[in-house]
């Protein structure tokens, strides 16, 4: 028989193998667990970054800017913030250090982890019972920005530091401080350092940077919302005064540098109105852009470009003021606004000066300005049926023609009112804008000359539109102001093409110009042509239809009115209303009418109104140049 100490000793034994393997057992699983941790921390970065090595490249906000490099417009980024790369040269070595002091001390000895700042924040967090510091390196900042979301988990954790040792053996020390000063939200929608010293201290050279504006931006990471300069309140100061501290000590500024600093008080940037939206004109831009590079819209806007247009602001100024005078428009509908559009160029560089595609364009609205969708009416006369007359060689505008009704085949056009003169010249006809004398000279010249000539200037009309009707501004699918400006311009410009145009130079995030425009002007119809026909448009003007567009300089040009012609509803309802002209110096196109004319929405006002917008811009327009 065992006696009872025995029994004590087995048991007692027992339990210590028991508890020896069990320890054994978890010393395994745990070995085994942090082996399959380091093997994930190795394996998924690297899988991460390789598969989303494009985040490497970081969007930068393309800018716009109007013919004399003022800026027009910076793009937001897709996240609605911008961001302007700086290469670390153009950084003063004060502002570089002064991050690398407060956000990461070891970065050049660290290879991603910072196991010592990790160490000091878990006793931190520990002792104050309360997360109050992350202990995460510059490189981890850069991987939780560039791939990551801002949960606190473990998982989150693990993956930011997988992702950082990778990021550390793919790319060099330079890049990564490059990519984070690039890259790091500096708050008011501001993304990297440029765009912040831009923003807040209207600094573009960062070397011109002060020591008081380099501890404000040094300040920002830790709070963005919070400690930016323009919150200017006693956070945000204290922050600053914090970092200056942290200079001092770290030898990168001396104690009377530091006191200085500390008596600059922040001074919030003058954000000058210019109350020039330019929608309409941007939108023109960027598709320009796009046909010119093969680059999608949002490459262009996301690449940081910078995109130098022939916008003249002051003109553009003064056209968007007076689309907000809404005596200068027809009434509006029962349901609609009657809408405008207009273009202004210049006829001698082809350079399109000023756009509105609407009475209140915004971003991505529809542009009417550029849209083949209207029909001309008279106003196409000058291109289809007297251009193409005159330039035959056998007539003048001194030339009788024919004023009576005349039937050819199934089309049987009208004079206005029903009158006719039995004969006119072509001075006269085009002045008092009749009808048949233009259906008989397309007749004569022939369609398809008459279509050839409409092509030199710029309008290359389909084969639907091989029929007489074009005769009165009838077309297929309709003409836009651009257009129609274009074709004007080569009468202006006595017989010249200059391609209208509202980019003037492409240049990349690096400075390599990828697009310049470079003058192509070519004599497309004879000077002499030129010459008759701004006679008569200017005839047109003083005596005829277009009285209402006449300046104290010299302008030709014409009138353009398509009738509604819809059932039930006053004869004298119209569709759209025209004015193209011309002054010694600049082409433009008015539009007027409704998005959709229905028995509810037509205008019952003639093409005059046109006119007297065309005069009262131009007017202001030359005022503003001189």
């Amino acid at each position: 028989m065992l006696s009872r100490g025995n029994t004590g000793t087995r048991l007692t034994r027992r339990k210590l193998l028991r508890v020896f393997y069990t320890g054994f057992d978890l010393a395994v699983i745990g070995v085994l667990l942090l082996l399959a941790m380091l093997f994930y921390v190795r394996v998924y970065g690297e899988a991460v970054v390789s598969r989303q090595a494009g985040k490497l490249v970081l969007d930068q906000s393309s800018v716009i800017t109007d013919s004399e490099g003022n800026v027009l417009r910076r793009i937001p980024l897709p996240e609605s913030g911008y961001r302007t790369m700086a290469q670390l040269e153009e950084m003063p070595a004060l502002l570089i250090d002064t991050f690398l002091a407060v956000e990461d001390r070891r970065f050049y000895s660290h290879q991603g982890l910072d196991y010592t700042g990790i160490l000091r924040a878990a006793i931190n967090n520990t002792v104050n019972f309360r997360v109050t510091e992350g202990g995460s390196s510059i490189t981890q900042q850069l991987a939780r920005n560039l791939y990551l979301n801002r949960d606190k988990n473990m998982l989150r954790k693990l993956n930011e530091a997988s992702i950082a040792t990778a990021l550390e053996k793919r790319l060099s020390k330079q890049d990564i401080l490059q990519l984070y000063l690039n890259q790091i939200y500096m708050g008011r929608g501001q993304y990297g350092i440029k765009a912040a010293a831009e923003y807040y201290f209207g600094v573009s050279d960062l070397k011109k940077l002060e020591i008081s504006q380099i501890a404000a931006l040094a300040a920002i990471p830790k709070g963005p919302s919070i400690y930016n300069p323009a919150e200017n309140n006693a956070v945000s100061e204290g922050r600053r005064e914090l970092v200056l501290g942290i200079m001092q000590q770290r030898g990168l500024i001396s104690p009377q540098q530091m006191v200085a600093a500390r008596k600059q008080k922040y001074r919030p940037q003058v954000e000058v109105e210019t109350e020039v939206a330019g929608a309409s004109y941007i939108d023109a831009v960027l598709k320009e852009a796009s046909r010119l590079t093969g680059k999608s819209r949002e490459e262009l806007q996301t690449g940081g470009y910078r995109i130098k247009t022939g916008m003249n602001t002051g003109i553009q100024k003064t056209l968007e003021q007076a689309f907000r005078n809404a005596d200068a428009f027809p009434p509006d509908g029962k349901n609609q606004q009657v809408e405008a559009a207009m273009v202004i160029l210049n006829h001698h560089t082809g350079e399109i000066a000023a756009m509105m595609g609407g009475r209140n364009p915004q971003a991505g609205s529809l542009n009417r300005a550029i849209i083949d969708a209207r029909q001309p009416g008279s106003a196409f006369k000058p291109i289809i049926d007297y251009g193409p007359a005159l330039e035959s060689g056998n007539f003048t505008p001194a030339s009788i023609v024919p004023d009576r009704k005349q039937s050819y085949g199934s089309y049987s056009p009208g004079n206005l009112n029903g009158v006719y003169r039995g004969q006119v010249s072509l001075n006269q006809a085009l002045q008092q804008s009749i009808n048949a004398p233009a259906v008989w000279l397309l007749k004569q010249v022939g369609i398809s000359s008459a279509r050839q000539f409409a092509g030199k200037l710029g309008l290359e009309l389909p084969q639907e539109d091989n029929n007489l009707s074009i005769a009165l501004g009838g077309l297929h699918n309709g003409v836009s102001p651009l257009k129609m400006a274009q074709a004007y311009s080569v009468f202006a410009s006595g017989g010249t093409f200059n391609e209208a145009h509202t980019i003037s130079s492409i240049t990349n995030a690096h400075g390599r110009v990828l697009y310049k425009h470079v003058s192509s002007q070519r004599q497309v119809i004879s000077a002499r042509t030129a010459e008759s026909m701004t006679f008569m448009l200017r005839n047109a003007v003083n005596q005829g239809t277009g009285k209402k567009a006449r300046m104290n300089i010299p302008v030709a040009g014409k009138t353009g009115t398509t009738q509604a012609a819809l059932p039930g509803v006053d004869s004298k309802a119209n569709r759209d209303l025209w004015f193209v002209g011309y002054t010694p110096d600049w082409t433009a196109a008015v539009w007027m009418g409704f998005d959709r004319t229905d028995k509810d929405n037509y205008m019952t006002t003639g093409s005059g109104m046109a006119a007297a917008l065309f005069s009262s811009v131009m007017n202001k327009a030359i005022a503003v140049r001189n």
